[in-house]
């Protein structure tokens, strides 16, 4: 009699399911468009408020205060927002998660369109905010399902090129709106194009394969077999958020949106208030910024996946281009107040608040090297609503700090001080603390361990 024999498609699924995914390069350079055109319209609607300070507060009669509160009100449920949405992220699909958002987006512009005042704005804002607040995570989260882990590095430098493309190519367009035919019509734009791109997201922006990976099934292990599991599938929140590489990441994260949360809400009045531009001419000074944030963007990410490749060492791939970018920068926002040579003086302010961008799609680079697939989504929200605190904090504290100064230039200076220490510190931060390579060892769980329970993963 013949023995009969175990079934075979356990086996081939057990290969199948160890089989890399299929790198589909022409449909993940089409999402990564897609993405880039997502976030550009997302920072366009952060800084049109500020493109647009100086009539509003001509037209309601507002203070420095009011409109500083007006703008932090933007970030009053931005953080809270892109954590509970980096938890859902685990179960509901990006394509809609960002479809959600970009129509919420359209829906916010309404508010100041259909009442012009102070409650309008502010609720608009809070709406805004809301909506925008997972868009960062969540659409790179949704980029790294289109690629591998060695190839990240130009696509995250692409997804976060959306804000220098957004001051680069949208501030002249908002500005000549604004000017030609008034602020609101800037906001009816804005609310026409998220509704359109949510549109076409819907048609053609599917999951990737690089997300959400299933877990290997399970098998019987002899002394013979080799391992096939490399990592494990989830760990304690706790030990991934208290790793040096999530802790200088955040740091990295918040220096570089202080900056950017002070440029969105006040660098254009500050640019025709204080240094006599026109509108256009402030317009021209912000695609500048946006030029040098774009080289870089473009420029330093993939030149850190090359020396990945090549075996450098963390401290150069991940620490030191993140941290120091954020440092020097701090330290520019802290001397072109003092400098009076008027170039001199542009180029320091174009490193102030262009020099810090390589932060923001190198933190995401460093966090997931030392997070599980199933948990990145969760992680990249927590890490973004830790990092994003300072637009809630940056625009109001500036406000106060212009109507409780002897003059406006007296505050300005008080304002880019302030926001250059939290810069250095953070930068400097970044710069001890990460170390990918370091950290995954770390939290590699123990020969012959097991993955962690869901339950024990969300302690």
């Amino acid at each position: 009699m013949i023995e009969p024999t175990s079934p075979s498609p356990p086996v081939a699924a057990d290969r199948a399911a160890a089989r890399p995914p299929v790198f589909d390069r022409r449909r993940a350079w089409l999402i990564t468009a897609l993405i880039v055109a997502f976030m550009l319209i997302n920072h366009a609607d952060k800084a049109v408020l500020g493109l647009a300070a100086v009539p509003i507060m001509d037209e309601l009669g507002i203070s420095n205060s009011t409109y500083g509160m007006i703008s932090s009100s933007f970030a009053l449920l931005f953080s809270l927002s892109g954590l509970a949405v980096g938890f859902v992220s685990a179960r509901v699909s990006s394509r809609v998660l960002l479809f959600t958002m970009a129509i919420l987006w359209a829906v916010a512009q309404l508010p100041a369109l259909i009442v012009a005042s102070v409650p309008a704005l502010v609720a608009g804002r809070v709406l805004l905010g809301a909506a925008e607040g997972p868009a960062a995570s969540m659409s790179m989260h949704a980029l790294y399902k289109w690629f591998p882990a060695d190839r990240r590095g130009l696509p995250s430098a692409l997804q976060i090129s959306g804000a220098a493309l957004a001051m680069l190519v949208a501030a002249p367009v908002v500005t000549w709106l604004i000017t030609a035919f008034g602020w609101r019509s800037a906001f009816v734009v804005l609310a026409v194009t998220s509704t359109v791109w949510s549109l076409v997201w819907w048609r053609l922006g599917h999951d990737g394969p690089y997300g959400q990976e299933p877990a290997p099934r399970p098998k019987a292990v002899t002394p013979d077999s080799p391992s096939t599991h490399a990592g494990p599938e989830r760990l304690p929140y706790r030990r991934l958020l208290l790793s040096g590489t999530v802790i200088g990441s955040i740091a990295a994260a918040f220096g570089a949106s202080w900056a950017l949360a002070l440029s969105h809400a006040w660098l254009p009045v500050y640019l025709r208030t204080q240094q006599g531009m026109t509108p256009g001419g402030a317009a021209t000074l912000i695609s500048g910024i946006s030029a040098l944030s774009l080289v870089l963007l473009l420029s330093v990410p993939p030149m850190a996946d090359r020396l990945r490749r090549r075996g450098a060492s963390d401290l150069w791939t991940s620490a030191a281009p993140q941290g120091v970018a954020v440092a020097v920068a701090g330290l520019a926002m802290a001397a072109f107040p003092f400098v009076d040579q008027p170039s001199a003086r542009v180029g320091l302010l174009v490193v102030a608040f262009g020099g810090h961008a390589v932060a923001f799609p190198m933190h995401y680079m460093t966090t997931s090297a030392v997070v599980p697939a199933a948990q990145r989504g969760a992680v990249f929200g927590i890490v973004a609503a830790a990092g994003t605190l300072p637009s809630l904090l940056a625009p109001s504290l500036t406000g106060h700090l212009l109507d409780s100064a002897a003059s406006p230039a007296a505050g300005y200076t008080h304002a880019f001080l302030l926001t250059a220490a939290v810069m250095v510190v953070c930068g400097l931060a970044a710069l001890v603390l990460i170390r990918p390579e370091r950290d995954a060892r770390r939290l590699a769980p123990a020969p012959g361990a097991g993955a962690v329970p869901r339950a024990a993963a969300r302690a």
